[in-house]
């Protein structure tokens, strides 16, 4: 009698190999064809054109110039101003008055960029839990000033300053003290001008923050809430140490363009009183646009960038170690 050995059944499992399939794999593999490498290009060619025009061209042109002593006098034959090496570096440390818009400018941004950091990370504190009813309306109203133009927000502000029928001096007369002259005076025109900045470029911060607070793990804050934690400890413990990436982008971005401030001194002071509220951009824009000497701008202009890129990255090297 014969034996039938019964055939085992087949698994509804497939076999999992541990390669890609070979179409899969050929569609990864595939490289761009030529045609679709010139369609690309096509694509990008009118922002390379516009880039170009207005982006490269005044970088490199303004680079060449810094190394000239380029003046009103050369705009209709340009390649006849005067190569003068590195005089126009040498002469900016020389220059009282640069020295003296160097040390405004970092006065700003020693005191205006820890102010709307702290403050923009209190106020996206206060808005994410705190607040409840019309938080819309608190996030618009401290969103407003970022998109209202200089001109406007320059008014108000002369109006709230100004020593005799300003807000504040109307206040005084009614408290019984007299109002400095904020804007007129040495001692006051700077910290007005960083108060002001601090009030427009609020907004922008905190909505970085509330995105980063939204972001953080709410099992995290409830569990540091279980274990008696403070509402200082959830914050300073917990909070800002889950948020070190959204500060390292807030810091770097408020740093760059307060080191650029030029729109508050210009519409505001001028750069008065007595070169007391002179910014590096403010006095650049002097040297080339009210006294033309273009060359001596421009070398004042990379060294403001070689400035900017040194400090940004000295924050980057500082605050990336602690968000890894």
């Amino acid at each position: 009698m014969s034996t039938t050995t019964p055939t085992p059944k087949r698994s509804g499992a497939v076999k999992v190999t541990g390669g890609e399939p070979d179409a899969a794999r050929g569609r990864r593999r595939r490289r761009p064809t030529g045609k679709q490498n010139l369609a690309g290009w096509l694509f990008s060619t009118p922002f390379l054109a516009l880039f170009a025009v207005f982006m490269l061209f005044p970088i490199v042109a303004t680079l060449v110039m810094s190394f000239t002593d380029f003046g009103q006098r050369d705009v209709r034959r340009p390649m006849e101003a005067e190569f003068v090496g590195l005089d126009n570096y040498t002469k900016l440390f020389g220059d009282d008055q640069f020295l003296t818009a160097l040390f405004n400018t970092a006065y700003f941004v020693v005191v205006g960029v820890p102010l709307t950091i702290g403050l923009g990370l209190l106020v996206a504190v206060l808005l994410n839990s705190g607040i409840d009813r019309a938080r819309t309306f608190f996030r618009v109203g401290f969103y407003a000033p970022v998109v209202t133009t200089i001109v406007a927000v320059a008014i108000v502000w002369r109006f709230v300053l100004d020593p005799s029928d300003g807000l504040i001096a109307g206040l005084g007369d009614e408290l019984g003290f007299t109002s400095p002259d904020f804007l007129g005076s040495e001692a006051w025109a700077m910290p007005s001008l960083i108060v002001m900045a601090v009030w427009r470029n609020l907004g922008t911060v905190m909505v970085l923050m509330i995105a980063g607070l939204q972001a953080v793990p709410a099992e995290v804050r409830e569990a540091a809430r279980l274990d008696g934690a403070s509402a200082w400890q959830e914050l300073s413990r917990i909070t800002v140490p889950l948020l070190r990436p959204t500060l390292l982008y807030a810091t770097v971005i408020t740093t760059i363009g307060y080191l650029n401030v030029f729109e508050e001194p210009f519409v505001m002071t001028q750069g008065g009183p007595s070169d007391s509220t002179l910014t590096v951009s403010l006095n650049m824009y002097f040297q080339g646009f009210r006294f033309f000497n273009m060359g001596y701008a421009s070398a004042m202009a990379y060294v403001l960038f070689l400035v900017i890129m040194g400090i940004t990255v000295l924050q980057l090297r500082l605050m990336k170690d602690n968000t890894k």
